[in-house]
């Protein structure tokens, strides 16, 4: 079976830098950006005491996605990640995996926006300059971007070193947290468990997948990864088994110190909010340096491996050839700057809530169609039926839900994800005939 992958894979020249703790600091940056600093919050005002069963809902559905994004990048290490799989699997349909790469991207660039947002609010709050207008906090999100700009220009050993240290001195602050509040914790604050029903933990857990969106941008960086077969899934299944304990501990400990109404009423700064009650001042200093961390890693692998995928696409003539030109560095360096630049705009112009829930839906339709294409061609990745039907049905279960509760609650934001949709499709097809004439003339 593994013979048969190779010989569909192009033989990489790229340097192999890239060990298991460069890719779990990967999986784990990614992951543990914005999200949790986010959609704590919204998890406890919609599921209550529940918020932390809904964040283990969020990782066995993060889980189901990563066996099919494992297969798939043992038996195709390119750069193209989910655009490469779907049109491995539909080759005569080639607009199928030239919109899942448009709509990956697009997803990118408001993650990437959303972190950096973060990173500003955060760093504003920690300077004393929170409430006093958006100008600190659009400078700082700028400076963050900017600076993960000139790290990944300069090659993958320099993202991999600084992903390490950014990462693993993240979880040090976030676990000092968790520790002191389980001991001080009112473990009170915690029952009963489902006080708002046991439907609403799965729906909490469909609407915080958004927070293990990460994982994938491990899939992009196989070609510079030694002996990826042993490496690759060290890296996605460990990711996602630390983000998701990180998860549950710090939905637990903010529950039992700060309770379910402090936590709603500071939805926005949840984290920060539960560790003053357990570390003062000094709490909220730790988590917002936390939260620093945090979105400063995230930023950086998703620039890394958002830009490999564009350069991909490049380079099969699904988005403009410029996209796939590479430095000295072996870095598609116009294609990191295109996406610095789109999320730099995003960020500065506002309207995160709608891009947080378009991506939280992007990644998990995107992880559907990975997961046909995975079943589609499992005679070549050496994929079981059974794991693949499994992954299915709880990912659409969980579409699904996203979908009932933005019907009911904000269906004017249901209807704006729909339009965006629309428009990358329209985007992506009419780019697809424009490309197609131009090979005819």
């Amino acid at each position: 079976m593994s013979n048969r992958s190779d010989t569909n894979a192009k033989p990489s020249a790229k340097p192999r830098v890239l060990g298991p703790i460069e890719l779990i600091a990967m999986g784990v940056g990614g992951m543990i950006g914005g999200g949790i600093f986010s959609v704590l919050g919204l998890a406890v005002q919609i599921s209550g005491h529940g918020a932390w069963l809904a964040f283990s809902v969020g990782a066995l559905v993060a889980l189901a996605a990563g066996y099919s994004y494992l297969k798939l990048a043992l038996a195709f290490p390119t750069d193209g990640a989910s655009f490469t799989y779907v049109e491995r699997g539909w080759p005569d349909h080639p607009f199928f995996a030239m919109l899942t790469g448009w709509t990956v991207i697009v997803g990118y660039v408001g993650t990437l926006a959303l972190y950096a947002f973060t990173f500003g609010a955060y760093g504003a709050d920690l300077l004393g300059k929170a409430g006093e207008g958006r100008l600190v906090p659009d400078l700082l999100s700028a400076a963050v971007l900017l600076f993960f700009l000139i790290v990944n220009l300069r090659g993958p050993r320099t993202s991999g070193i600084t992903e390490d240290l950014v990462v693993y001195a993240k979880i040090l602050l976030l676990a000092v947290f968790a520790v002191a509040g389980f001991v001080n914790m009112d473990k009170a604050n915690l029952m009963p468990l489902f006080d708002r029903g046991v439907p609403n933990v799965f729906v909490a857990g469909a609407m915080v997948f958004v927070a293990y969106e990460g994982f994938q941008l491990i899939n992009s960086a196989v070609e510079e990864t030694r002996n990826p077969r042993r490496n690759v899934p060290i890296g996605i299944y460990g990711s996602i088994i630390i983000v998701s304990v990180i998860y549950i501990a710090l939905a637990l400990v903010s529950l039992g110190t700060l309770g379910e109404a402090g936590l709603i009423a500071h939805r926005e700064y949840a984290l920060a909010e539960a560790a003053r009650p357990v570390l003062g001042e000094a709490g909220t200093v730790l988590v917002a340096i936390a939260a620093l961390l945090a979105t400063s890693s995230a930023i950086n692998a998703t620039v890394f491996g958002a830009a490999r995928l564009m350069a991909q696409m490049g380079e099969e003539g699904k988005m403009p050839a410029i996209l796939a030109r590479r430095n000295a560095a072996s870095v598609p360096a116009i294609a990191v700057w295109l996406l610095v630049a789109a999320a730099l705009a995003l960020t500065l112009l506002g309207g995160l809530e709608i891009i947080t829930a378009f991506s939280s839906m992007t990644f998990l339709l995107v992880s559907i169609t990975v997961t046909l294409a995975n079943l589609k061609l499992r005679r070549v990745s050496g994929a079981k039926v059974l794991p693949c039907l499994a992954g299915l049905v709880l990912m659409s279960v969980t579409v699904a839900l996203v979908v009932l509760h933005l019907a009911n609650e904000r269906a004017d934001l249901l209807l704006a994800i729909l339009s965006f949709y629309a428009t990358v499709a329209g985007a992506s097809f009419a780019y697809l005939r424009a490309a197609r004439a131009s090979r005819r003339a």
